[in-house]
């Protein structure tokens, strides 16, 4: 008897950890924008895909040397760049994949210690409300110049 309930536990815990690992948020094509000495604040950018059979959401996040992660977005209103951030969260819908780029949706990386240096590496952890916590490792990187190819 204590055999079958200690493999009913076991098929059930293996059963739980397929299912969260089937829904975990996919984080990929991630970066950080290197940042000059004395900026207060970077970005990350990455795409996110939802492999799990319902919506999540990406809330925030935090990193270390990194006051505050939060998610914002840009848009272009008469001519005017504008940013926010979405106190909501972003979307990231079933089965789904959410592009964050340079112009549009992306990670905003408030009070910094010091400053992100190309060559080195973030540890971001992510936060969304299904799925909880998801940790990347991004690169910093010094982007382009605009224009360039």
């Amino acid at each position: 008897m204590k055999n079958a309930a200690f493999i009913t536990a076991a098929v059930c815990l293996v059963a739980t950890s397929a299912l969260a690992a089937a829904s975990t948020p996919r984080i990929e094509a991630g970066w950080v924008r290197a940042t000059p000495p004395g900026a207060p604040a970077g970005a990350a950018y990455l795409t996110l895909t939802n492999p799990g059979k319902t919506p999540d959401r990406l809330l925030g996040g935090s990193a270390p040397g990194v006051k505050r992660v939060e998610v914002h977005e840009m848009s272009m209103t008469g001519g005017v760049m504008r940013m926010r951030p979405l106190t909501e969260g972003l979307a990231i819908p079933a089965g789904g994949t959410v592009v964050l780029k340079p112009g549009g949706y992306h990670i905003m990386l408030i009070g910094l210690d010091s400053p992100l240096k190309a060559g080195d590496t973030l540890r971001l952890t992510l936060r969304f409300e299904k799925a909880g916590p998801v940790e990347a490792v991004l690169p910093i990187k010094t982007p382009p110049a605009a224009g360039a190819h």
